[in-house]
């Protein structure tokens, strides 16, 4: 700084302090003048102390100089990091000027200099381009403040400079590399950067998403701790919320990329909800609405439906659920819950399904639709809590039949369970409360549970009430229309209009395409005068709205009227129009709806929301059920009597012509489901066919590949029959002493040869000697193995006979016995009546021939007894026997082992005999093909060993040949 203060107060010979546009002007000069790098780099940390306090001076006279030095002292950062600082200072807006500013900078407010200066700034494209490379720099006094200034030029010229980083190289890239740095200030500040980038700009949200930017995001969240973070969790939560609203194809890549998976663990916040931080309820509150954000009812259909059914399969829904169901959970997040719970499930089936499973942790559980309910109907609850359970009712019962059959199911008389408190309790309470608001609810989420339903509209119609003890009960519909026309009567809180708009949504979604409810309706006398009466009255502007219902009301009764009521037919409710209100009038009373403030915000998005409860007069599926019945009604008010007869004819025309229609879809269908058969058949043969055709080709391309080979192979055995021609010739020439040598290897092959032979002929001999001695000692031992069989078996057959014969007298003997006694018995009853002392002689007669026949019994056992120890002995020989036997055989199968080898032992003699005899062949041809004379043709190819002899009278002429030539 001693710098500065030469140049500010040692210039002036008079001693006056120099103003701050001369000091700012003589920076800048010596910014631009200065050959030495540290006067330079001087010059621009005076005119970074002076930008905050000069802001307007030095951004005029400074700025040219300021950008030429991040272009020429690149190579020093610190240079580089106080022009940066510089730049942004004089264009953010956080450094406000003071009140020694002169004063035509005090006309001009911070913010329209920033926009200015950045303006001014981004005038030449080059600019943010040499800022983007800049970022490139890991020095933190270069990058952090090229990021603080990139940011605060993003807000303020947001789309130009979104449109100069996008064309720019690998722009995006560099910015992204912001999130991998390990300083949490880059990161930090980086995360708000590409806030700014990319705000409302799809083209820079897709590059950012596929830059890999969800997985860091959330790598970053998950480091800090979830919900549980700091302000950097909100900042990521910001920039995801940022890069998926609205953009569908960042939806998809989210989703397709298992991201929503990851943000399960985002929502388990424990079983203790005490406590919760402001930074945690605003993390949490981020989250929901990035859950939110992917299952829009503004988004595609289809693109939502596959993230519900994602959210459903992670178990994101029933962490959800576990939320809305806890207790101590903050009123804000719960009632953010409610509505992310609500658009999770509308127009889901398994998403219903379940969340009509979910109980409520009390005592005992009840359903969670029925604690929602309660807080609904509950007047102490806040406003938007409630609004919020209507909406998630709502959404339950979107496009889910199953759901509104089981909702009109607690209401009627068979399914009413009286000790426990159901979903049409809670409903039909708060449609007849003292409270408007809850009127207005009950029956817009009992009008729900009708929507599209004409099943559950004449369901409904069996609902009975009892309004007072004594009275008999009244049917909904008429305590419905009792109510109205009872409204300014009653006492309630809140606005009696509402209660009546209410009540009017009710009855006409309730009586639209249900002819049943209309005859209903108009079987009560006094519903038709009420309404004419209610339309044809001059009220207040706030009554306007209950008169365009009311006309709705008496439209849907003609449109819907099938003439079944003589006295309410669509001709005479016609004429009671036109005598009692006038078209005209009808006409304009039933353009009200449609022209009330309220009608077109309702009509915007299916949420309920309103800043009061003054406010909640429409709901957004009634307004599209006006939308439909207005033009209708009014073409059915002007039409006559014999247009309307023509319309019916037309009518069960076309009600045939559907019939017709129908039949035919249905034909129609059924052959294109046999199309779709047969093209599948056919798709099957076109690939099997496709199959074969490539089996085929690669069978033929084997096939020629053969043929090649053996081409190939003939032209080569060509080669070689002339090669081996040639060398015979050359053969012819060869010296006497190589045809010698050949001949002495003929015979020492043929000395080996005859010892082979030898060998052979004594091998046969050893093998026929060992067969025959085996044979002689198998027969012998078998012959004696089989006499003694035949020998045990004998005495085995005769020891048999002789115990069937003892048995059999045994038994006889038994049956004497019970004889003896059966006569003892008689005489001695007999006697015991006449003589005792014959009795008595008799009785020991008999004692004798029992002792007798006891005596032989006992021989008789005795004999057993040694018999069976005879056989049990001759059972023991047997086995001896048959042991024997089975060693004999043991010695059998090794002889037969050893007679095997013994001739493969002999074949391999028969193969070293065989290559024995070749090779001598081959000799003999070679001594052939030499000019030597060897045997006849014949000898040589029969290759016998028996031909020795002939062999040595064709060595004896080849000897006597040789001596001739000599």
């Amino acid at each position: 700084m001693n710098f500065l203060r030469g140049v500010m107060g040692g210039q002036q010979p008079s001693g006056v302090q120099q103003s701050g546009t001369q000091t700012i002007q003589k920076l800048c000069d010596r910014v631009a003048s200065a050959t030495l790098l540290d006067d330079r780099r001087d010059a621009v940390r005076a005119l970074k102390s002076l930008s905050k306090k000069y802001r307007l001076d030095v951004a005029t006279q400074a700025m040219d100089h300021l950008i030429n030095v991040l272009q020429t002292d690149r190579s020093d950062s610190e240079i580089i990091g106080y022009a940066l600082d510089t730049l942004y200072n004089i264009m953010s807006n956080d450094a406000d000027e003071t009140a020694e500013s002169e004063d035509e900078n005090q006309q001009i407010t911070p913010d329209d200099l920033g926009v200015q200066f950045s303006e001014t700034f981004i005038k030449q494209q080059d600019n943010i381009t040499l800022l983007l490379s800049l970022l490139e720099e890991f020095d933190f006094h270069v990058r952090w403040p090229g990021i603080k200034l990139l940011t605060t030029l993003l807000k303020h010229q947001g789309t130009q400079v979104q449109q100069i980083v996008l064309v720019s190289p690998m722009g995006v890239s560099r910015l992204m590399d912001l999130l991998d740095d390990s300083r949490e200030v880059i990161r930090n500040d980086g995360l708000l950067l590409l806030q700014q980038l990319t705000k409302s700009n799809a083209a820079i949200q897709k590059i950012v998403a596929f830059e890999n930017a969800f997985e860091r995001l959330l790598d970053i969240i998950t480091e800090e701790g979830n919900s549980d973070g700091g302000i950097v969790v909100e900042d990521c939560l910001l920039l995801i919320q940022s890069l998926l609203k609205h953009n569908n194809s960042n939806q998809n890549f989210f989703k397709e990329g298992s991201y929503i998976q990851r943000m399960k663990p985002w929502f388990e916040v424990g079983d203790d909800n005490s406590g919760w931080s402001a930074q945690k309820v605003t993390n949490l509150h981020l989250m929901l609405q990035l859950v939110r954000v992917l299952v829009s009812p503004v988004n595609p259909p289809g693109a939502t439906s596959s993230c519900q059914r994602s959210m459903f399969q992670c178990d994101l829904l029933q962490q959800l659920c576990i939320i809305l169901m806890a207790t101590g959970v903050p009123a804000d997040i719960l009632t953010e819950t409610i509505n992310t719970v609500s658009e999770v499930i509308r127009g889901s089936q398994v998403n219903q399904d379940y969340f009509a499973s979910v109980n409520a942790p009390s005592n005992p559980p009840r359903p969670a639709i029925v604690v929602l309910l309660m807080s609904m109907v509950n007047e102490r609850q806040p406003f938007v809590l409630r609004c919020a359970v209507l909406y998630c009712f709502q959404c339950f019962l979107y496009k889910n039949q199953s759901g509104q059959r089981e909702i009109v199911a607690t209401l009627l008389p068979s399914t009413i369970d009286a000790n426990a408190l159901s979903a049409g309790q809670l409903l039909c309470g708060g449609l007849f409360s003292t409270d408007s608001l809850s009127n207005w609810c009950a029956a817009v989420a009992l009008a729900h549970a009708l929507l599209e339903n004409a099943t559950q509209k004449e369901q409904l119609l069996r609902v009975q009430l009892a309004t007072s003890i004594g009275n008999p009960p009244v049917s909904l519909l008429q305590q419905c229309t009792n109510i109205l026309s009872q409204g300014d009567k009653l006492i309630r809180r809140g606005s009696k209009v509402q209660t009546k708009v209410g009540l009017l949504m009710l009855l006409c979604t309730w009586l639209t395409n249900c002819p049943i409810a209309v005859t209903h309706f108009l079987h009560n006398a006094a519903n038709v005068p009420f309404l004419t009466a209610q339309i044809s009255e001059n009220l207040g502007e706030e009554e306007h709205l209950v008169q365009g219902l009311c006309a709705l009301l008496l439209g849907i009764c003609i449109y819907y009227n099938d003439n079944s009521l003589e006295n309410n037919t669509k001709d005479k409710l016609k004429q009671l129009i036109v005598k009692r209100i006038g078209k005209e009038n009808f006409t304009e009373k039933l353009g009200f709806i449609t022209k009330h403030e309220f009608y077109s915000k309702a009509a915007q998005k299916p949420q309920p929301i309103f800043s009061s409860p003054d406010y909640m007069l429409f709901d957004h599926e009634f307004t599209k059920l006006v939308k439909e019945l207005e033009v209708v009604i009014t073409k059915a008010i002007y039409k006559s009597s014999e247009e309307d007869k023509k319309e019916e004819e037309v009518k069960k025309s076309l009600e045939q012509h559907d019939n017709i229609v129908s039949r035919y879809k249905n034909i129609i269908r059924e052959q294109d489901m046999k199309i779709e058969e047969l093209k599948q058949t056919v798709a099957a043969l076109q690939a099997t066919n496709e199959q074969n055709q490539s089996t085929m080709s690669l069978q033929l391309g084997q096939i020629q590949q053969h043929k090649d080979q053996y081409n190939l192979l003939k032209v080569q055995l060509g080669k070689d029959n002339h090669s081996s021609q040639n060398s015979t010739t050359q053969m012819n020439g060869f010296q006497p002493e190589e045809v010698s040598r050949l001949k002495e290897e003929i015979e020492e092959l043929k000395k080996q040869h005859d010892i082979l032979q030898g060998e052979l002929s004594q091998k046969n001999v050893l093998i026929e000697s060992m067969q025959q001695s085996q044979v002689d000692s198998q027969t012998d031992e078998m012959t004696g193995v089989s006499e003694k069989s035949a020998e045990l078996q004998k005495e085995l057959e005769m020891l048999r006979s002789q115990l069937h014969i003892q048995s059999a007298e045994i038994n006889r003997l038994q049956a004497e016995r019970m004889e003896l006694l059966q006569k003892t018995e008689i005489s001695g009853s007999l006697s015991a009546s006449f003589d005792p002392s014959v009795n008595s002689q008799s009785n020991t007669e008999m004692e004798h021939k029992v002792a007798e026949l006891l005596k032989e019994i006992a021989g008789l056992k005795e004999e057993l007894k040694n018999q069976s120890e005879e056989k049990s002995s001759l059972k023991q020989q047997l086995d001896t026997a048959q042991s024997t036997a089975a060693i004999l055989q043991d010695e059998n199968q090794q002889l037969k082992q050893e007679l095997s080898e013994s001739k493969k032992e002999q074949d391999d003699l028969l193969v070293l005999l065989a290559d024995q005899d070749q090779k001598i062949f081959g000799l003999k041809k070679k001594l052939k093909e030499l000019g030597e004379p060897v045997e006849d043709e014949d000898d040589l190819e029969s290759g016998d060993a028996g031909d020795e002899d002939d062999l040595d009278d064709d060595d004896d002429d080849d000897e006597n040949v040789r001596d001739e030539d000599d």
